[in-house]
């Protein structure tokens, strides 16, 4: 491996094998009880409590000459300085605390980077994932109101703006231009860094815009870390272990586990692509016995042939925001290996060595969102798991109370559907900009989480849909998730990954369609063979027939947000007249 103080400098060899970075126990129990830890100054407090600080444990990659990758590591104190630098460009450029700075660039440490530089100036990065579409992103950052935007390239912002130059923000600058400053040049103001109060905002946070414009999900100081302390103790951090960080670090759930992997010490490698062609050689080259990601990895993970060699040492699959599919799940657990420690983590420390591992991982299954503050259901499958359909497990122990609502607020009876609703003190202040927005997911003192579900007599809950999504048939509502999952699962051999929308019917009311994107050498049937080779299993689960099936042939068919997040409103829109063969 390789460290650098800088992205800016080469790298240099790394010096014989390093001390591990974890932070030792005592300390991270110290961060679990500390009343002033928060979003905004864990890079600080780590600093100041890891007597392992200079060790590097944040790795970015890249390729040599060769094609071969090659990891660049960065201790605390590297991030640190890195920090300043940014910190003290932007405040040359005028931001105060409290405003908006749009942050534009690639994923991987840099947005990271100008995370921590912003915050510690007490201003409020905006940070906006880069595959945003160029119109969508400049409607949102009007509505922030940004005083200044860095993006990797200004041209598109620029030609938007000079059409409009009274919306232009003060300043749009090149992330070279900031990685170039010379921090000597500019001093950092005197309260340096600024001392967050509990209810300070600390990010903006985008979501997905599969409903159309992104909401601006506040993330405050100490509700972002709420319901994170128990992880001090509880989440893997032997000396062995590594994570893979496959999340958006634009998003709430990439900044939340680079928030628990430096409080930790736990080597991470910060990841930029999330394509498996990208993944996977890392995998190869840091051996993780971790990875966490949004569903889009483990769908390409769990297609196809499986990363073996990659995941050899992976004892934990995490998914965060929606829950992911029983048919890919039940793939990736068959890989790596399970310590005796996670197992049983009871056992002394020279008991777990002389324990031998269990074949095969778990898969964790967490349904969380910017706006819950982090997943707040959860759900353990492993190879020995009987399945369960949809199912997202209990509450975590930050939930207040969680409910299942109908629309007056009144809570429903095990097993009927209805609105998902939660009690917890990592819920979001709200969104930027918008007190009526917020306003509309509050009901009888819940936060709606935006999704249908049930709750079983043992307390399980079990993610339908989300409420936009549910198909209004004149026999009433059909959930698309479980007629996902059946099709995932039951007909894997055909089916690499779906969407299941509703659209109008000529009797009224809507039906279901599918989208499908096939397996590799499953194009023998056509769409008529697949829609009834589909409605078999379906009816098999005793679950509502599908009226029509289409195949993506290119990428375009199959439209992915920003987070990589199936747009379920451009099918049902591209896809409206499909059953009607009326005119567009």
């Amino acid at each position: 491996m390789e460290t650098t103080m800088s992205n800016q400098t080469p790298p240099t060899p790394a010096a014989p094998p390093a001390p591990t970075p974890i932070a030792p126990l005592a300390v991270r129990e110290g961060f679990a009880a500390d009343p002033t830890l928060g979003a905004g100054n864990f890079l600080d407090r780590a600093i100041e409590a890891n007597p392992n600080r200079a060790v590097p444990y944040a790795f970015s990659h890249r390729l040599d000459h060769r094609g071969e990758v090659v990891l660049v590591g960065h201790s605390l104190l590297d991030l640190a300085a890195l920090r300043d630098r940014y910190a003290a460009w932007h405040h040359a450029m005028g931001v105060r605390p409290g405003e908006p700075v749009g942050v534009v660039v690639a994923e991987g440490l840099e947005p990271l980077l100008h995370f921590f530089a912003l915050t510690a100036l007490g201003a409020v990065p905006a940070l906006i994932n880069d595959a945003m579409r160029p119109d969508v992103m400049v409607r949102y950052l009007d509505h922030v109101g940004v005083v200044g935007v860095v993006a990797d390239d200004t041209t598109r912002l620029a030609s938007a703006y000079r059409q409009d130059p009274r919306r232009r923000p003060r300043f749009l600058a090149l992330t070279a231009e900031v990685q170039a400053f010379d921090a000597a040049a500019a001093p950092l103001p005197e309260q340096y860094p600024y001392r967050h109060a509990a209810e300070d905002v600390v990010a903006l946070i985008h979501s997905s815009g599969t409903t159309g414009t992104p909401k601006s999900t506040i993330l405050a100081h100490r509700q972002f870390w709420e319901g994170k302390q128990p992880r001090m103790t509880r989440f893997p951090a032997e000396p062995s272990d590594r994570l893979m960080s496959l999340m958006p670090h634009t998003h709430a759930g990439g900044l939340s586990y680079f928030l628990t992997a430096t409080l930790l010490g736990l080597p991470t490698v910060v990841m930029g692509g999330w394509r498996r062609a990208v993944v996977e050689p890392v995998m190869e080259a840091f051996q993780p016995t971790m990875v966490a990601s949004f569903p889009r990895t483990f769908v390409e993970l769990a297609t196809g042939e499986l990363p073996v060699a990659g995941a050899a040492r992976v004892h934990s699959w995490f998914n965060t925001g929606d829950s992911a599919h029983y048919g890919h799940v039940r793939r990736l657990v068959e890989l790596g290996e399970r310590p005796a420690g996670l197992i049983k983590p009871w056992l002394l420390p020279q008991e777990k060595a002389d324990q031998p591992a269990l074949p095969g991982s778990q898969f964790v299954d967490g349904l969380g969102s910017s706006e819950m503050g982090m997943a707040l259901f959860g759900q353990v499958t492993s190879p020995e798991t009987e399945r369960a359909d949809r199912c997202v497990g209990k509450p975590s122990e930050v939930v207040e109370h969680a409910a299942v609502l109908d629309e007056d607020g009144n809570e429903l009876p095990d097993g009927t559907p209805g609105l998902l609703a939660v009690r917890a003190p990592s819920i979001t202040p709200g969104y930027w900009n918008n007190e009526r927005l917020t306003a509309s997911f509050h009901l009888s003192g819940y936060w709606l989480t935006g999704d249908v579900a049930y709750r079983d007599a043992a307390g399980r809950f079990f993610h339908l849909d989300r409420t936009v999504d549910v198909i209004d048939t004149l026999d009433g509502p059909v959930y698309s998730l479980p007629l996902e999952e059946v099709l995932l699962a039951d007909c894997a051999e055909l089916v690499r990954d779906c969407s299941v929308v509703g659209v109008p019917h000529p009797a009224g009311g809507q039906r279901p369609i599918a989208v499908v994107q096939l397996q590799e050498g499953a194009g023998a049937l056509d769409e008529e063979g697949l829609l009834k080779a589909a409605n078999a299993e379906l009816g098999r689960a005793g679950l509502a027939e599908l009226a029509a099936l289409r195949v993506a042939r290119a990428d375009g068919d199959f439209p992915l947000g920003p987070t990589g997040k199936v747009l379920k409103r451009e099918l049902r829109t591209r896809h409206a007249t499909l059953l009607t063969g009326s005119a567009s």
